[in-house]
């Protein structure tokens, strides 16, 4: 099941670089960019929460089958329109929102499934191999999403994600993906569907530390995701590059990522999950202002701050994810993955509708340094949360329902 993922997200990659290339060429605009990246996080924002309910209730490996299957016809969509040379910016707006549709499903019932097949003490070094795996998509999907717009139409590149996301349905039909033991799912109608989702949404409300993270990530996402869905423009506008340059510029992002997801997989991180999120999220804030102060001569200082960012990405999101899946029964798993990944991603449309139109008046680096500064700030702070650095024995006193009677 991992490895036919794994294909999938290598076609995802390469049609997502060449979509992103395209508009950056036709249009040259941070706020076509940026309206690109909120097409496509709405539906994590609002459809999330409610895919979390199904995804609890549903078979989770007839769910990604689906999921695969949307975002094939999707792309195959798109291609056909390319081949008729009748693409407008707004159709690729379309589709983008309909791969981010499945997407809202699959991704909660990946990681659900993932703590009922996974041991608890080998998460943390799972989702070290998970980010280690994004790693090697970002090196080979950039790369290979510039040498295939070279020797292919734009309807090809879109049908290689086809022939990918079949590849990765096939496997899900050979495996055994566990089902949680819980006679919630089985509930049906309205009603219950909203006692399920409130159930969720309580879970998250009653657990402090998770909260205090939940709103470190908001700050950190108002200034971040604008600076990643700006890279194109960075590299065209301000360093002067080209789609090589771009493409090698996320394979070294890729490279950062594989080596931080090697060292977690094998170190396996502190004793404390949070205190190696903490310190990947400072880290990742020195690394931003790096490349925020990277003169535009020197593109090598460039690559080597997004490597740095790479590697601290992983350190971040790893364990944070390990302590998610040992902690959350797994029977609302996809409930509480979907409410926390939702609230998350409620700030960045703000940064993103800020970030198009005073990117295009101030300058680009300027976003970046911003990033940088946001992120040491809150990793520090939360050094100083008890509530954050106890989450997890914070969770194992009892269910975060209870968490209000019970503090720590």
């Amino acid at each position: 099941m991992w490895l036919g993922q794994a294909f999938s997200l290598i076609g995802s990659r390469v049609v997502q670089f060449a979509l992103i290339w395209y508009l950056t060429q036709e249009t040259g605009s941070a706020t076509v960019l940026a309206t690109a990246t909120l097409v496509a996080l709405v539906p994590e924002i609002i459809l999330s929460p409610l895919a979390g309910v199904y995804v609890d209730r549903w078979d989770r490996q007839m769910v990604m089958i689906i999921a695969d299957g949307a975002v094939a016809l999707a792309s195959w969509l798109l291609a056909f329109l390319f081949w008729l040379e009748v693409v407008e910016v707004w159709h690729i707006y379309v589709i983008m929102f309909v791969r981010a549709v499945g997407g809202s499903f699959h991704w909660p019932a990946f990681q659900a499934s993932t703590s009922l097949m996974v041991p608890e003490e080998h998460l943390t070094r799972v989702n070290g191999l998970n980010q280690g795996m994004n790693g090697i998509l970002m090196i080979l999907g950039a790369p290979l999403g510039a040498l295939l717009l070279a020797l292919l139409p734009l309807y090809g590149v879109m049908l290689v994600d086809v022939g990918t996301a079949v590849l990765a349905i096939f496997p899900l039909i050979l495996v055994n993906v566990p089902l949680p033991k819980s006679g919630e799912a089985n509930n049906a109608g309205a009603t219950a569907f909203w006692s399920e989702l409130s159930a969720g949404l309580r879970y998250v409300m009653n657990w402090r530390g998770l909260l205090f993270i939940i709103f470190m990530a908001m700050i950190i996402k108002i200034a971040l995701t604008p600076a990643f869905s700006l890279l194109p423009l960075l590299v065209s506008d301000y360093f002067g590059g080209s789609a090589i340059q771009l493409g090698l510029m996320e394979a070294i992002l890729g490279v950062g990522m594989l080596f931080g997801g090697v060292i977690l997989s094998i170190w396996g991180g502190f004793r404390r999950r949070i205190y190696t999120s903490l310190v990947g999220v400072i880290a990742m804030g020195a690394s931003l202002l790096i490349l925020g102060f990277a003169p535009a001569g020197l593109f090598g200082l460039a690559l080597v701050s997004v490597f740095l960012v790479g590697l601290t990405v992983t350190m971040v999101d790893g364990p944070i994810m390990a302590v998610l899946q040992t902690t959350v029964a797994p029977e609302v798993q996809g409930r509480v993955f979907t409410v926390t990944g939702s609230l998350i991603a409620i700030t960045s449309p703000l940064g993103l509708v800020i970030a198009g139109p005073v990117t295009d008046f101030i300058g680009l680096t300027t976003w970046y340094l911003v990033a940088g500064v946001a992120c040491i700030l809150m990793g520090v702070l939360l050094f100083f949360v008890p509530d954050v650095v106890h989450i997890e024995e914070q969770a194992k006193m009892g269910s975060p329902d209870t968490l209000e009677s019970h503090p720590v």
